[in-house]
């Protein structure tokens, strides 16, 4: 299988356009659904195929609608029943027009292979939108929390400026006795100086 790395160079784009296996040209010749096709199939777009009515979008022949004539994958165009013009010596030709120009209105299902493609591909898209609203659910669960963490952050912030405004708890009988009796202060005690006198003899004590 040829790789499908993304080039930015229009020389490699071209080149990879027209180089391009059968298997990817064909996805290449995707169109998209009208609304209401959309809806009941559930897919956008699907490969363009020889049975297909279509309308043009875009472009001289805006608003034509009819089958799909021809599809050539060599030059990425298809041809219209009734879409054609005269050429100077007379003889009518198709006129040919790009798969990206027109919007498919009814499929042509008579083929097993596309049946299953498009049984596919509603498969995926159904997992996709479920998956998408379980990322939905998610994302607002978690945005809930972060609202309620904000929240309890904001009022503790409060508290934390205006503590006055906190609860106060009632306090027991008992408490409020042990807090009205005055505590018995313990007086420190005194160290005995030591005297700086010196001694003098008994004898010169007891002479008068």
């Amino acid at each position: 299988m040829q790789a499908t790395k993304s080039a930015k160079d229009p020389r490699k784009q071209r080149k990879r356009l027209y180089q391009a296996p059968a298997h990817l040209r064909h996805k290449l010749m995707a169109a998209p659904l009208s609304p209401e096709l959309a809806a009941s199939k559930g897919i956008k777009t699907l490969p363009l195929k020889k049975g297909d009515t279509v309308r043009v979008m875009r472009g001289d022949h805006i608003g034509f609608e009819g089958k799909v004539n021809q599809v050539d994958l060599k030059r990425y165009r298809i041809f219209l029943e009734g879409l054609t013009r005269e050429k100077v010596d007379g003889t009518n030709i198709f006129v040919s027009v790009h798969p990206s120009k027109v919007m498919i209105k009814n499929l042509k299902l008579d083929d097993k292979w596309r049946k299953a493609i498009v049984e596919r591909k509603k498969e995926l898209a159904l997992s996709r939108k479920e998956k998408e609203t379980k990322k939905t659910v998610k994302r607002t669960s978690k945005a809930a929390r972060e609202k309620k963490g904000e929240k309890k952050a904001a009022v503790e912030e409060k508290v934390k400026e205006n503590p006055a405004k906190k609860k106060v708890q009632k306090k027991t009988a008992a408490e409020k006795k042990t807090e009205k009796e005055p505590v018995a202060k313990t007086k420190p005690k005194r160290t005995k100086k030591k005297s700086t006198t010196r001694k003098t003899n008994l004898r010169t004590k007891g002479v008068k």
